[in-house]
């Protein structure tokens, strides 16, 4: 019995990394912020696809989960500039290795769908 609250807790955990994560722009943005601090214009050119709104919910959301920071320049016009955090940072050689399985399993994921979707 001992065995299973083990699992469960190891399921939660897989959960909250992935959770971290999974939002659909944040491994874009965590990207764009490996090279240091950008400002908000910045990451929007980077990111054409995302619109002002999400870029900005996603933003907030990074920081609300401690891997990015804000920093607001007492300025005007009022600066704004974005960067990781320690905890942000760290994230970055799990994602690197994680995209380089998938490349490294391309052929086998796409066999395995062709094999699935046509039901052999």
């Amino acid at each position: 019995m001992a065995r299973i609250p083990k699992l469960k807790v190891q399921s939660l955990e897989s959960r909250d990394a992935v959770g971290l994560l999974s939002q659909k722009w944040r491994i874009t943005v965590l990207h764009l912020l490996t090279g240091g601090s950008l400002r908000n214009r910045q990451l929007q050119a980077a990111t054409e696809q995302i619109s002002p709104k999400v870029l900005t919910e996603t933003l907030r959301g990074l920081e609300r989960d401690g891997l990015v920071e804000r920093k607001v320049y007492a300025v005007v016009p009022p600066r704004v500039e974005y960067s990781l955090t320690e905890m942000g940072r760290s994230v970055l050689q799990p994602l690197a290795d994680l995209c380089h399985w998938a490349k490294l399993h391309v052929a086998q994921r796409d066999a395995a769908r062709k094999r699935f979707d046509s039901g052999t």
